[in-house]
């Protein structure tokens, strides 16, 4: 069965059939990506591919706001102290500070751009900063209940008025073309890559001395996730088949408080209601009580795993579908101002929030580990980077500080950028690439078996590789895995490849990844919890997987 197009569908260049030619290809169109484009296009012809929209990403999705030490009772040691702790002694120190030390020049880029933070009351230009669970103090900057948007915004209208990126929606990435998976003598490198083009419904060839994965994380893997659609781990795939590392895939952080609604969709409640003081709280039916302090002695303001942990405690010792969350007893005008999102969201499913608690449950929000990358964004392959949720940078640790997530894109795109720059007259000829071969295929005749299979597949993970795990509930999803792999590989090898096919085949790889990496921590931290190995080990170490040589 093949395990890359590169190896299954290549053929020499026709005529017809060039790669499209660029200084740098970005994959994916959240912070990480925008930021490194508008940053190289002054110098350097960019392709931006996204899978669907530009603003489809979970970039825009993001509430809380962005860290960064900016009040003067704040300090640099402070907030990488509290990164440290909330990453449960796995984080990597050099990065920690490198990412918090760069976050004030991150800010002041994001309001050059003219990003629309909340300021303080009476005083224009002032930042109003709050705080969210795991900070020490009042560091996080934001633009009311909906950040994410208001930077996505700003970006992409920055975008749209600069020159030299070419962007390319409705291209899904299919799989990096390597100097090896051409038979090239010599060293190892990324050239390029094929994409498909979903409105011409066929794969196209791309090639660049420079190419970026930024296409977020893998929350897609699980039932209960609060991540768009789009976020099915292409990037870490593609790169684990390329030759990359990978690390710390294991550490999976669910958000506590994803809106429990049939019609709410995976929209989360922001770690900022508990950050301004709200309340978690048993349903009625179950006592009404408050019960984070029982868990905690930081009660609700606890790190994101240990809220989760608790809340998942609590649902199955008393047999709930949710739990509450309780901010009711802060005025309708600070609720308005400060969560306006929130508000409008809940009272369009006939929640007034100003009255009634939010009823909320665990979900998958954010793929802490991913690619190792270095303090550029380069990754083991020569001409390929990875920023953002695709990465590993050792910034996050066994569970990521919130609100430090926006702020990794921002530094590592200016530090990959800066090392594309570097770079770049270095950088020798490419040789041609392969067209991709389509001619020993055909249309898919059940395409249910690809929808039955990601059902399943997400299913599994929830039950059996979720917020509290066992040995025997690895060991069974690792059997499912290794089936649903010989299927994909033989659909994928008979059948035009599509969208859903190739996000499925995606979705399999990093279960896969994120399964083996759990068997492999004989430890409970951080993020990842078992029941079988219930202590903390030391010394602290990273989970590295290696490809297979091939």
């Amino acid at each position: 069965m093949p395990t890359s197009s590169t190896d299954s569908r290549s053929q020499n260049v026709s005529p017809a059939e060039q790669a499209l030619d660029f200084d740098v290809l970005i994959v994916g169109s959240g912070l990480a990506g925008l930021s490194a484009a508008l940053q190289l296009a002054p110098t350097r012809r960019v392709a931006l591919l996204t899978k669907q929209g530009l603003n489809d990403g979970a970039s825009a999705w993001a509430q809380g706001g962005i860290a960064a030490v900016l009040a003067e009772d704040d300090s640099f040691d402070a907030h990488v102290q509290d990164t440290q702790v909330a990453g449960a002694g796995l984080c990597d120190l050099a990065a920690t500070r490198f990412v918090v030390e760069n976050a004030p020049a991150a800010i002041a880029w994001l309001r050059s751009l003219g990003v629309p933070f909340s300021e303080e009351d009476g005083q224009p230009g002032a930042l109003h900063l709050t705080r969210e669970g795991g900070h020490s103090a009042r560091r996080i900057v934001h633009a009311a209940d909906a950040t994410g948007a208001a930077v996505q915004a700003s970006l992409l209208a920055q975008l749209r008025a600069t020159p030299h990126v070419t962007v390319f929606e409705q291209h899904t990435l299919v799989d990096l073309i390597t100097a090896r998976r051409l038979g090239l003598a010599g060293p190892d490198r990324c050239l390029g890559l094929h994409a498909l083009d979903e409105a011409r419904d066929r794969v196209r060839s791309f090639r660049a001395p420079h190419t970026i994965l930024a296409t977020g994380g893998a929350g897609q893997v699980y039932l209960h996730t609060t991540n768009p659609g789009t976020a099915t781990g292409d990037g870490i795939a593609a790169a684990w088949r390329a030759g990359c590392r990978v690390a710390n895939l294991e550490f999976i952080q669910f958000h506590p408080t994803s809106l429990c609604h049939p019609q709410a969709g995976s929209f989360l409640i922001s770690e900022a209601v508990r950050g301004e003081g709200g309340r978690l709280l048993l349903p009625e039916s179950a006592g009404g009580t408050r019960f984070m302090p029982q868990h905690d002695g930081r009660a609700e303001l606890a790190p994101r795993d240990i809220v989760a942990r608790a809340i998942d405690f609590e649902m199955k010792k008393h047999g709930l579908d949710c739990v509450h969350l309780d901010i009711s007893h802060q005025s309708p005008e600070f609720l308005q101002a400060h969560f306006p999102n929130i508000k409008a969201r809940c009272a369009g499913l006939g929640i007034d929030i100003t009255r009634e608690p939010i009823p909320v449950v665990p979900a998958a929000h954010y793929t802490c580990g991913g690619v190792l990358a270095d303090l550029a964004g380069r990754t083991d392959l020569p001409g390929l980077y990875a920023l953002g949720e695709t990465a590993c940078t050792g910034l996050h640790g066994a569970n990521r500080l919130a609100s430090n997530s926006l702020l990794e894109c921002m530094v590592f795109a200016r530090a990959a950028v800066q090392a594309i720059n570097e770079a770049a007259a270095a950088g020798a000829a490419l040789p041609p690439l392969p067209a991709w071969d389509e001619s020993r295929v055909s249309d898919a005749d059940e395409r249910v078996v690809i929808t039955h299979n990601r059902d399943e597949l997400r299913r599994f993970m929830w039950d059996y590789v979720g917020i509290v795990r066992t040995d025997k509930r690895l060991e069974r999803a690792a059997r499912r895995i290794a089936l649903l792999q010989g299927e994909i590989d033989e659909f994928y090898a008979r059948f035009h490849v599509s969208r859903e096919l190739l996000e499925l085949r995606n979705l399999v790889q990093v279960a896969d990844l994120i399964v083996r990496s759990a068997r492999l921590r004989r430890e409970s931290r951080g993020l990842h919890f078992s029941r079988d190995w219930p202590q903390t080990a030391a010394p602290a170490a990273p989970t590295i997987l290696v490809p297979p040589a091939r």
